[in-house]
């Protein structure tokens, strides 16, 4: 091979014109010829540039409402010639195959078109054929072709060609790998589209894909390389948010925001203001309020100590009385769904905030997927979408719980999902008041919230703990008496619980002696 590689011929078959036409100029002007299709052909004569169809180097015309143009000898012969093997040389002599050293193409905009709602027979017109097979071939010859599959490397093309009189190797490498990058995200979209149309929950092969949003410092730890990847997913969140101030966020940063808004979400606008504050991936203090600013200092007066440089979500917009009590101590990241003129101007003085606003909600009712690895595989499940309506509530103890009681129990429990199993939520007055997570026992869980209160209530000079006549979510079964025995030493006064233990008649039967109302909502939400 000829390295640098002189760019003489290129294709250019785009669906996304975005800087074509700067572009296809700027290789025109470098004595480049330019051969296309369709609609991008037109754009580039629309301009005053000389083009070469497609068809007529294959000599067939574009066919089957576009189907078929690309597909043909003419076009993979120049793509996949081998510049330095003889027999190809004379194949390409012998049959009037014109090399082509610069392929330029992206694809239909099927993943714009599924976003959209379309249906299904149109979404399949949008499936690009000859594009991939192009890609593939012109990644494959990247000993001699260039292939470009971004509009955002166009620059870099430019600068390789004024550079080098040609692209090197190693530009044409990375070039490959981005495009084999793509062809398989459009792959993956495509079949995980296709088994959601289908009703294929568990199909036989799965493929997932994303795009670079940012390389990250390092991932958990110092010594670990990481970076964070986006699907294309429009889902509100740290995905799609706009980052107004602040340094780049890290990747526990992306993990505990991420945690922290979609809990936040599940609490209803219109239901008023919510605040949820996150440290290592768990709540450690959520409440509801009359105002953004009441919800924080509620959720803030669960664990002060574990906040500071902790994660806040609102369900709300941001104002500027909220932000002024937030900036009292140090915090990463806050997002929500807007923020006002003065808490942008408040937040300016914080530096090393970050400021994220997403334009709304996730719908915590929407199904999705999570996926995690483990040694030589993946385990896929839908997302934590379930709920539990009032209705579904089924009271098995003696006592009754108050009005106040089951709107605490209900708050308790949508908490009590995004916290790390095994899980414990005290609640009083639809607000955290204690938290035990992520304990190899139930009964730890339940000791180590009862705890978080009595710490608080010293220190906020409270005469007594606020576990006392709160109310208690857990987020799976009790397997044994001795949890309900535990969450009534805290001065709990009910519990909520998914019930379905071979011995929910001695959890009932403690309750019942302990004088505790019981709730079993019949659904659990471990979260690992």
């Amino acid at each position: 091979m000829s390295d640098p590689a002189a760019i003489r011929r290129a294709l250019i078959s785009v669906s996304d014109k975005t800087g074509l036409i700067d572009f296809a100029r700027a290789l025109d002007a470098r004595g480049v010829q330019i051969l296309s299709t369709g609609g991008s052909a037109k754009a580039l004569r629309d301009a005053g540039l000389t083009v070469t169809d497609v068809a007529d180097v294959t000599g067939f015309p574009e066919m089957m409402d576009g189907r078929v143009k690309t597909l043909h000898p003419a076009v993979h012969g120049g793509l996949l010639a081998l510049r330095d093997n003889a027999d190809h040389i004379a194949a390409m002599e012998e049959h009037g195959i014109g090399a082509i050293d610069l392929l330029v193409v992206n694809l239909y905009p099927f993943e714009e078109t599924v976003a959209k709602g379309a249906a299904y027979d149109d979404c399949i017109e949008n499936i690009d054929i000859g594009g991939p097979a192009m890609i593939r071939a012109a990644a494959k010859n990247h000993g001699f072709v260039t292939v470009v599959v971004d509009v955002q490397d166009y620059d870099a093309v430019l600068a390789e060609l004024d550079a080098n009189g040609g692209t090197t190797l190693p530009f044409r490498q990375r070039m490959a790998q981005t495009a084999y990058a793509r062809t398989a995200a459009y792959d993956a979209a495509v079949s995980t589209w296709m088994a959601d149309a289908i009703g294929e929950a568990t199909p036989r092969r799965r493929a997932f894909a994303g795009t670079l949003a940012q390389g990250l410092r390092y991932g958990e730890n110092p010594h670990q390389q990481a970076a964070f990847y986006v699907t294309g997913d429009a889902r509100p969140g740290v995905a799609t948010a706009t980052q107004h101030q602040g340094k780049e966020l890290s990747y526990n940063n992306i993990n505990d925001t991420d945690a922290a808004f979609e809990l936040v979400s599940e609490f209803d606008p219109a239901d008023g203001p919510a605040c949820a504050i996150i440290k290592h991936a768990n709540p450690c203090g959520v409440a509801q309020g009359a105002s953004a600013l009441e919800a924080y200092k509620r959720a803030f007066d669960c664990d002060r100590t574990s906040a500071f440089g902790g994660i806040i979500a609102l369900n709300k917009p941001l104002d500027g009385a909220t932000a002024e009590e937030i900036v009292k101590i140090f915090t990463e990241v806050v997002i929500a769904p807007d923020a006002d003129e003065d808490a942008r101007r408040i937040f300016a003085g914080k530096k090393n905030l970050r400021l994220l606003t997403t334009g709304g909600l996730p719908d915590p009712a929407a199904p999705g997927l999570t996926f995690r690895q483990v040694s030589g595989g993946m385990l896929i499940q839908g997302r934590d979408n379930g709920h539990v309506a009032r209705a579904d509530l089924k009271i098995v103890s003696d006592r009754q719980p108050s009005e106040q009681e089951l709107a605490d129990l209900m708050f308790a429990w949508t908490v009590a999902k995004h916290v790390k199993s095994n899980a414990i939520v005290y609640a009083k007055d639809l607000a955290t008041v204690g938290i035990g997570a992520g304990q190899m026992s139930r009964v730890d869980s339940t000791r180590i919230g009862r705890r978080k209160s009595e710490d608080m209530a010293q220190a906020l000079g409270l005469s007594e703990p606020l576990t006392i006549g709160a109310v208690v979510a857990s987020d799976a079964f009790f397997p044994f008496a001795d949890g309900i025995e535990a969450l009534a030493e805290a001065g709990a006064r009910a519990v909520i619980q998914p019930g379905g233990s071979m011995r929910d008649d001695e959890v009932i039967a403690a309750a019942n002696r302990l004088g505790l109302a019981m709730v079993l909502t019949g659904q659990r939400h471990f979260r690992h």
